[in-house]
């Protein structure tokens, strides 16, 4: 059987690895490098389903091809579910260092939280297909907390200070990417993808 090829929007090889783990041998996952895109995708929705569509509608308009693309939150209680949209940039917008930082990120998650009454948190991951003149949208999510402080070296992003409530008080970044990947907001959402692509083949 001969895999389908996906284009995602991006060119963050760990967002490409995790997809690519999850979606196994049925489908050849393209990112942006690999079909010549180099810009700068704008993301100025206010919302993750908002800039999901945008990222994934840029590339079908301006490259003719199919394509996913994924936005991610993570929506804290203590801080009315910021980071929320801003997620990747939460340290930057809040005086510590530069956007997309996740030393950065981190240092201002667990500053912010100091004291907090409750660290209770989940990440909510959304995925936008647009296949043609079709368009589709995939949620994902995990309930967890924030940690103390920070545990493990796997993963990226907040992967340190987030502890999925399946996991046993384990950070992400000291699970295996496969034990990581089975219930990770990101994987939920991606299973739903396939899911659906597998149906309509």
């Amino acid at each position: 059987m001969m895999e389908r090829e996906l284009v995602m929007a991006t060119n963050n090889a760990h967002k490409l690895e995790e997809v690519r783990q999850i979606l196994g041998c049925d489908f050849s996952v393209k990112g942006l490098n690999d079909i010549g895109c180099t810009e700068d995708i704008p993301e100025t929705a206010d919302t993750l389903e908002g800039n999901a569509l945008q990222k994934a509608r840029y590339v079908h308009e301006h490259y003719g091809v199919d394509c996913f693309a994924d936005d991610t939150g993570l929506e804290v209680e203590a801080l009315g579910g910021a980071p929320g949209v801003f997620t990747a940039r939460f340290g930057a917008m809040n005086g510590y260092g530069e956007s997309h930082d996740a030393d950065a990120n981190i240092r201002c998650l667990l500053d912010k939280l100091e004291g907090a009454a409750t660290r209770a948190a989940r990440f909510r991951t959304v995925i936008a297909l647009v296949q043609g003149s079709k368009e589709h949208l995939f949620e994902g999510i995990v309930e967890g907390t924030i940690l103390l402080q920070r545990a493990g070296k796997e993963g990226f992003g907040y992967d340190p200070v987030f502890a999925p409530l399946e996991a046993d008080g384990l950070a992400f970044a000291q699970m295996s990417a496969e034990a990581k990947n089975a219930i990770s907001h990101r994987g939920r959402a991606t299973k739903k993808l396939a899911e659906y692509l597998l149906r309509e083949k």
